[in-house]
């Protein structure tokens, strides 16, 4: 059933779609490993003592470093990449895998980050069919997407797409209505003061912060987007794949039972499960 609501659509809607998913993949790939070191940057500027030289001035920081700056280069040798090297997903697998200058291994996380981006891309058209709809709902899956990346690396959910998030879901919701604009709002104060609750009802009974406010902001977001009914399903989607991910790490021994574990990522998890598999009946959400 999945994949024959693809199959009716014209085959260069569908390559269309798949090329331009692959695209926004490869770009998720940069947005992931840039915008971290963007903000640490950005952070150590701004802690400067007056007095003393900025960063930027330093070697380690003279070059600009941004989403577009510097060009795509091997992390090993240091060769800028050519344009036949950057093929999403095409140039991976025409180099092996390898550094076409100094032969050494590139990961297989950008291929798979690309083929992710792809598969929520299939995956929310074969849900929602081809459609305005669909083109919002995937731009939240791959919002998703570079949230979860991040805040697995480095345990961040950066405002610079957390709360374009939130408003880019309220917008939304104004003008093409995905979810009642009232259950939007509703949805984004409830989410954000769901979490922060939980925050603060665990500050005061242990003294330690049990979780960042980037999480806050991001069911929030989702709240947003999906209207303040889908919250419930959203929250236990999160809480039990987060639990099955942690019972995980400590069986094998990656981790303690005392070790922090970000839940950025299974609200992400959340999201798309909310995106694709709710059904809503009389403004009830149910996954």
């Amino acid at each position: 059933m999945f994949f024959e609501t693809l199959y009716t659509y014209h085959w260069p809607s569908l390559v269309l779609l798949c090329v331009f998913a692959l695209c926004i993949g490869s770009f998720i790939n940069v947005v992931a490993y840039r915008l971290p070191i963007m903000l640490q940057r950005q952070w150590a500027s701004e802690s400067q003592h007056p007095s003393a030289p900025s960063p930027a001035a330093t070697p380690n920081h003279a070059a600009t470093f941004n989403l577009a700056q510097p060009r795509s280069h091997c992390p090993n040798c240091g060769e800028q990449l050519k344009v036949i090297d950057n093929l999403p997903l095409i140039s991976w697998l025409w180099l092996k895998g390898r550094c076409r200058f100094c032969d050494s291994a590139i990961s297989y996380r950008y291929p798979l980050v690309e083929l992710g981006a792809l598969a929520l891309g299939l995956a929310v058209v074969a849900v929602h069919g081809y459609g305005i709809s669909s083109l919002f709902y995937c731009g939240l899956a791959w919002a998703l997407l570079a949230l979860l990346l991040i805040d697995f690396d480095c345990g961040l959910l950066p405002d610079q797409i957390t709360q374009p998030l939130l408003w880019a879901g309220l917008l939304i919701n104004a003008l093409y209505p995905l979810v009642p604009l009232v259950d939007a709002v509703l949805g984004a104060i409830f989410g954000y003061l769901s979490l922060w609750s939980v925050f603060w009802a665990f500050k005061l009974a242990t003294g330690k912060d049990g979780m960042g406010y980037g999480d806050f902001k991001l069911l929030a977001a989702l709240g947003a987007w999906l209207g303040w009914q889908a919250l419930p399903q959203v929250l236990m989607a999160a809480a039990v794949s987060g639990l099955i991910y942690a019972l995980y790490q400590v069986a094998t021994g990656r981790q303690t039972t005392s070790s922090a574990i970000p839940f950025g990522p299974f609200l992400a998890i959340a999201g798309w499960v909310a995106v694709l598999f709710h059904v809503s009946v009389r403004g009830v959400w149910m996954i």
